[in-house]
C-alpha cells in the first residue's frame, strides 16, 4: 500500500511510474480538463447542447464514461478501498434523477424540456470529474501536479482579467473556434461605478471573482512550500490573483477572500499571520494609489448590504418560495427548468435548487459542499498525526476552497455558470483523493 511520507522524502515518488486507469494517467486527463476549463472561454459552446456544450463540460462527461468503462475489468478498475466521494456523487445524482422524473410527470414547455435534459448532461459531467479525481489520482505528488496546473490556470485568467480591467480589451471575446458558437447568455464587458469588471474566460465577473477566490488558497500553498528558486514565481501568482480579485467589483469575490483569510490564517504561525496582515494593508494602500476609487467602491458594496438595489433584488427573490416551492417542495419542478427568460433570475443557488430540485436537491447540494470540507479537514488531522506539515497545510487549503464555494453559492446561481460549477466538483474529487492518500490503509495498491 502507498505510504504518506514527509515532505523531504517525496523526491523518489516523482520518478516512480504513475498508476493508470485503462493505461492512461488520470492526472494527465485532469490536466487537459483544467486547460479547457480555464483557457478556453466558457462562453463558447456546441450549439445544440446549449449550456451543457462547453468543451470542458463535454470532456467531463467523457471522463464519466471512461471511469465507468474502466470498472468492467478488475485490472483497470480505479476503485481501491474506501472513498466517500463515490457515495456523495451517487446521492447527488439520485437527487437529480428524482427531480428529472418528477419534472417529466407534468407537461413541460419545449424550452423547459430541453433544459431538464441539459441538466442531466451537466450532472453526468460533474459526477465524472469528481469520481475521476477522487479515485484516479494515485499519489500525493500527482495531486500536487493537479494543484499546480489549477493555479497556473488561475494565473492565466488573472492576467487576462488585469488587462481587461485597465484597457477594456476582451481578448477572449475576439477568439473563434471551429464548430463552437457563442452562448446567447454571454454578456459583453460590464461596468460598475465607471470601473471595468473583468471576466477573462469566465461568463460573468461574479463567476470570475469566485473562481479566483477558490484558487487563491491553492496558490498560497504553492508559495508557502515552494522550493528555493521557485518562490518568486509562486508568490507572483498569488499577488496576481489577489490583485485582480477585487477588480471584479463583486461582493461575492470579496466574501470569498474573507472566507480564505478566516480559514487559512488561524493555522499559520503568529509571524506568518502578522506578515500577511501587514502585506494585505500594503496591498490595499497600493491599490488605492494605482486605482483611485476602487477601494471606496468595494467598501460601499459591503457597507450598503441590506439597502442597495442588488441586495433588495436578492431579498425579493424569496417570494418564489411561496409562489413555486410550496407546490413541489420535495423534488422541485426539475433541474434547469427555472429559466430566467420565463421566470426570473435567482441570485442564490440554494434558493434556485430548492425551486428546481426541492428539499432533496438542496440536501444533496449541501452534502457535496460539506463533504469536501470534512474530507479535507479529516485529511489534515491524519497528516498532522503523521507529522506531515506540508500535506496538512494542503488539506486546509482545499478545505478553504470548498468553504468559498459553500458561502458563495448564497450570492449567485452557481450552477448556471460552467467554470465555477465544474471547478467545485473537481475540488471535491481532489479532497476525496487527499483523504484517501492520507490514510495508508485506504491508499492505492
Amino acid at each position: 500500500m502507498a505510504q504518506i511520507t514527509a515532505p523531504g522524502d517525496r523526491e523518489h515518488l516523482a520518478v516512480a511510474e504513475p498508476p493508470a486507469i485503462g493505461q492512461v494517467d488520470a492526472v494527465t486527463v485532469l490536466s487537459v480538463f483544467v486547460v479547457m476549463l480555464t483557457v478556453v472561454p466558457a462562453r463558447f459552446i456546441v450549439g445544440p447542447l446549449g449550456a451543457a456544450g462547453t468543451p470542458a463540460g463535454i470532456m467531463a462527461v467523457l471522463c464519466l464514461f471512461w471511469y465507468l468503462s474502466s470498472m468492467i475489468a478488475a485490472r483497470t478498475s480505479p476503485i481501491r478501498g474506501r472513498q466517500p466521494v463515490r457515495t456523495v456523487v451517487v446521492v447527488f445524482c439520485c437527487a437529480m434523477l428524482a427531480s428529472y422524473a418528477a419534472a417529466n410527470l407534468r407537461s413541460l414547455p419545449g424550452l423547459e424540456a430541453n433544459a431538464v435534459d441539459r441538466g442531466l448532461i451537466l450532472t453526468a459531467g460533474w459526477a465524472g470529474i469528481a469520481l475521476l479525481a477522487a479515485d484516479g489520482i494515485p499519489r500525493l505528488d500527482r495531486l500536487e501536479a493537479v494543484r499546480r496546473r489549477l493555479v497556473a490556470g488561475g494565473g492565466f485568467i488573472a492576467a487576462l482579467g488585469c488587462l481587461q480591467f485597465f484597457t477594456g480589451l476582451d481578448l477572449a471575446g475576439r477568439l473563434a473556434f471551429p464548430g463552437l458558437t457563442t452562448s446567447t447568455s454571454y454578456t459583453s464587458l460590464l461596468q460598475r461605478d465607471e470601473f471595468n469588471r473583468p471576466m477573462a474566460t469566465a461568463t460573468h465577473p461574479i463567476e470570475f471573482g469566485v473562481v479566483l477566490a477558490m484558487l487563491l488558497p491553492l496558490a498560497l500553498h504553492g508559495a508557502v512550500y515552494a522550493r528555493p528558486g521557485r518562490r518568486g514565481r509562486r508568490w507572483f501568482l498569488v499577488a496576481m490573483i489577489v490583485t485582480v480579485l477585487p477588480m471584479t467589483v463583486s461582493r461575492s469575490a470579496i466574501l470569498g477572500l474573507a472566507v480564505v483569510c478566516v480559514v487559512i490564517l488561524p493555522i499559520w504561525p503568529a509571524m506568518w499571520r502578522i506578515t500577511a496582515v501587514i502585506m494585505l494593508g500594503v496591498f490595499m494602500v497600493a491599490l488605492r494609489a494605482v486605482v483611485p476609487g476602487l477601494i471606496g467602491t468595494l467598501t460601499s458594496l459591503v457597507s450598503d448590504i441590506g439597502s442597495d438595489s442588488s441586495t433588495v433584488t436578492r431579498t425579493n427573490d424569496y417570494v418564489v418560495l411561496s409562489d413555486t416551492f410550496v407546490h413541489r417542495p420535495w423534488l422541485g419542478q426539475g433541474f434547469g427548468t427555472y429559466l430566467p427568460q420565463t421566470y426570473r433570475i435567482l441570485d442564490n443557488q440554494y434558493l434556485l435548487s430548492a425551486v428546481e430540485t426541492g428539499v432533496a436537491g438542496v440536501a444533496a447540494l449541501l452534502t457535496v459542499l460539506l463533504s469536501g470540507w470534512f474530507l479535507a479537514r479529516s485529511a489534515r488531522r491524519a497528516s498532522r498525526a503523521r507529522r506531515d506539515a506540508e500535506t496538512a497545510h494542503l488539506a486546509q487549503c482545499f478545505a478553504a476552497s470548498m468553504a468559498v464555494a459553500l458561502f458563495a453559492f448564497f450570492t449567485f446561481d452557481a450552477f448556471s455558470f460552467p467554470m465555477v460549477s465544474n471547478l467545485t466538483f473537481l475540488l471535491l474529487g481532489c479532497c476525496g483523493a487527499l483523504w484517501r492518500l492520507s490514510r495508508p490503509e485506504d491508499g492505492t495498491a
